[in-house]
């Protein structure tokens, strides 16, 4: 079972994590999530355990318990959602009016005529 866990200090590792949730049962992974920009860490992870019994055990006991001065949130993770490319609008649409009505005055581009 993939485990969400929420609320992580900066300060933890991921071996940290791991004997943490190895108190419950076996793990099989654990991801830190960090910052593709900075690298730093963004304060949430996943950890692996395939046994469903001893995931809903750790889940049960650390979910709302102090870790390094933050109280984590455990549960399930939910399935990663499918992302299109793009979103919203895409890169040439939308995007306002053309020439419709000239605001300089309705004298530009004529020649003065004296």
């Amino acid at each position: 079972m993939n485990i969400y866990v929420g609320n992580v200090s900066y300060t933890v590792s991921e071996d940290e994590l791991k004997d943490l949730f190895a108190t419950y049962g076996t793990v099989s992974s654990v991801a830190l999530i960090k910052d593709k920009m900075t690298g730093q860490m963004r304060g949430f992870g996943f950890v692996e355990m395939p046994n469903d019994a001893e995931a809903q055990a750790a889940i049960q006991a650390l979910n709302g318990k102090d870790f390094k001065g933050r109280n984590l949130a455990v549960n399930a993770a939910r399935p990663r959602e499918e992302r299109s490319g793009g979103g919203g609008g895409g890169r040439y649409g939308g995007g306002g009016g053309g020439r419709g009505g000239d605001k300089r005055g309705s004298s530009y581009g004529r020649r003065n005529s004296w």
